[in-house]
């Protein structure tokens, strides 16, 4: 399994310090919509040739990484 952390960086220079992929300015958050959007990888690599299918694999393991330990506390109504 590829560790994201290769793939994906924050830096408060770009982009605010959002996620983005490594020596990109394309954000994690805009890969991770256009795949659940039903874009394939295959049409992000061709719509972004500075990405790898490395590059989608760790935007997947980095979402799952954030919310791993979220607890979500309902609101009593």
């Amino acid at each position: 399994m590829i560790s994201w952390n290769l793939h994906i960086e924050t830096d408060p220079g770009k982009l605010f310090g959002k996620p983005v992929i490594t020596k990109t300015r394309i954000p994690v958050d805009l890969i991770l919509e256009k795949l659940a959007s039903g874009d394939t990888p295959d049409d992000l690599l061709e719509a972004y040739p500075k990405l790898t299918p490395d590059d989608i694999t760790a935007c997947l393991l980095f979402a799952a990484d954030v919310i791993k330990n979220e607890v979500l506390i309902p609101i009593a109504s």
